[in-house]
């Protein structure tokens, strides 16, 4: 169509549904609406706008076209006009019948696939040396990937180069990692809008969605507006919902150890959302419509999920796997402040620390139950969104260490380059056999960390601990969330260059 489209005296096809947008406009609301009404239709179907504002038929087409979809006809109505809007491209000959459901979530409705089969073996793989260098997770997203990314979650034009493009953004951020000289590598999640939200795009019982479009499905939609705006969440922030029984119907992170796997020779880790930290974030206690009677029926799932996921990545050579649970820190040092927590993406409300801790425990063992304990790691850290130190959270280990003594891991990645984490004596209570990530710098913070003072605290720990005990990490991800990096590529390099440099000093003496 062309911006001046024509006026007619009736639309040529009824719509498969439609909407009063009233007196928004275009820049206050009205195109949100627009997007959750259209989410629900096939390509093709047909969507009626009904309005009073006057700009937006002045407005309408060029958006039409920038989002790929099409303005059909307008139509003048006594106090204002009718739009008819095709999702996708027109095609007068191909348009279904209308069938109008009136149901606001007709387009969260999803039928996962078969559960994907387990391989049943496990691939070994060299023991992670003393003093191993390793970053936590995500790494920045060149700008290009990011407009594809975009691109794909938006369904606009270029989406279809997304996963081409990833491959390329995996080479350089392996690279970057490789001239640091690290001993372990991760593919730098390139391929997720976050560390954890990502599986609402990777399983089919499952939706990404933003978080802005959650608002008129929950229970009290101006409260939840309302923690939001007081939450700091970062714009653009897309939430995954549970919509159906959960089955691992596709893999959550196998391609990306496969990509990973082909740009390296080094050995490769895997981070993964914990069954505590999904648990959490999957179940939107504050929905209207619940797709699970309680979080720990959606537990139960999560648990086989993961452990199918893990399996699997231990087949194909993962030379560890970490399960992240950020959460456990809000649990022990948020505020019981009446309603709810971003903390990096759980946006669900809890019950009393013991009672969450304990559950965190027992879903721990539930996944991993009978894995090799030495190829297993638990990340913990205290809020990674935001570069304002705070809005994060402040507290030590002690409230922890009862529950991290008895994680079912090898391994434990844990904050400690902020003073918000408190000292670093304090793990001196954990049991012996555990092994210690400890995050001697911050992603926050653009500048190098001294290299003195990571000199005496890496003699410090191996004088409580042991060098066989401890890898040098980041505090945690680079780019937790895709689109809001806490780091450069840059100064990401030269932080985890600067720990393999004082792990190459404490080797040699």
């Amino acid at each position: 169509m062309s911006p001046e489209q024509p006026w007619v005296i009736s639309h040529p096809h009824p719509p498969h549904s439609r909407f009063d947008g009233g007196d928004l406009d275009c820049g206050s609301g009205l195109l949100l609406l627009i997007r959750q009404h259209l989410n629900p239709l096939d390509i093709g179907g047909l969507l009626e706008i009904v309005s009073r504002e006057k700009s937006v038929a002045e407005d309408l087409p060029s958006w039409s076209r920038l989002t790929g979809n099409t303005l059909i006809s307008q139509v003048k109505l006594p106090d204002g006009a009718s739009f008819l809007v095709s999702k996708g491209p027109y095609h007068p000959g191909r348009i279904a019948a209308p069938g109008l459901s009136g149901d606001p979530l007709a387009h969260l409705r999803v039928r996962p696939g078969p559960r994907l089969p387990v391989p049943g073996s496990i691939c070994p793989v060299a023991p992670i040396p003393p003093l191993a260098v390793v970053g936590i997770g995500s790494w920045p997203r060149p700008g290009w990937l990011l407009y594809l990314q975009a691109c794909k979650l938006e369904g606009r034009p270029g989406g279809e180069c997304f996963e081409e493009a990833v491959m390329d953004a995996t080479r350089l951020a392996v690279a970057c990692q490789e001239r640091a000289e690290v001993d372990l590598v991760t593919d730098g999640e390139q391929a997720r809008e976050n560390y954890a939200a990502f599986v609402g795009s990777r399983l089919g019982s499952c939706r990404l969605v933003p978080v802005t479009d959650l608002v008129p499905l929950v229970e009290d939609p101006a409260k939840f507006q309302r923690e939001l705006e007081a939450l700091d969440v970062p714009p653009g922030t897309r939430h995954p919902v549970a919509l159906a029984p959960l089955v691992r119907d596709r893999v959550l992170a196998v391609e990306e150890l496969r990509r990973a796997q082909a740009c390296t020779r080094l050995p490769v880790k895997v981070a993964l959302p914990g069954p505590y930290l999904l648990s959490r974030t999957l179940f939107l206690d504050c929905l209207a419509e619940k797709h699970h009677p309680s979080r720990e029926a959606l537990a139960a799932e999560v648990v086989q999920v993961l452990r199918d996921e893990i399996c699997h990545l231990l087949a194909e050579g993962a030379a560890l796997v970490q399960l992240d649970e950020p959460v456990l820190t809000e649990v022990v040092f948020g505020q019981a402040r009446g309603g709810r927590s971003f903390m990096c993406g759980a946006l669900s409300a809890r019950k009393d620390p013991a009672t969450e801790l304990a559950v965190a425990l027992d879903l721990w063992r539930e996944v991993t139950a009978g894995l090799p304990r030495d190829r297993l790691a638990l990340h913990v850290c205290r809020g990674n969104w935001s570069k304002d130190e705070t809005v994060a959270l402040a507290g030590d280990y002690r409230p922890l260490l009862p529950t991290l003594s008895q994680a079912p891991v090898g391994t434990l990645f844990l904050e400690l380059a902020t003073p918000r984490a408190g000292e670093m004596e304090v793990l001196r209570d954990l049991p012996g056999w555990m092994r210690l990530g400890l995050g001697l710098v911050n992603p926050k913070l653009d500048a190098l960390e001294d290299e003195a003072m990571l000199n005496r605290r890496v003699e410090q720990a191996i004088a409580w601990f042991g060098a066989e005990r401890l890898l040098l990490t980041p505090d945690c991800g680079f780019a937790t969330f895709s689109t809001s990096p806490l780091a450069s590529q840059t100064m990401a390099q030269a932080k985890l260059a600067l720990l393999a440099k004082v792990a190459r000093s404490h080797r040699a003496g």
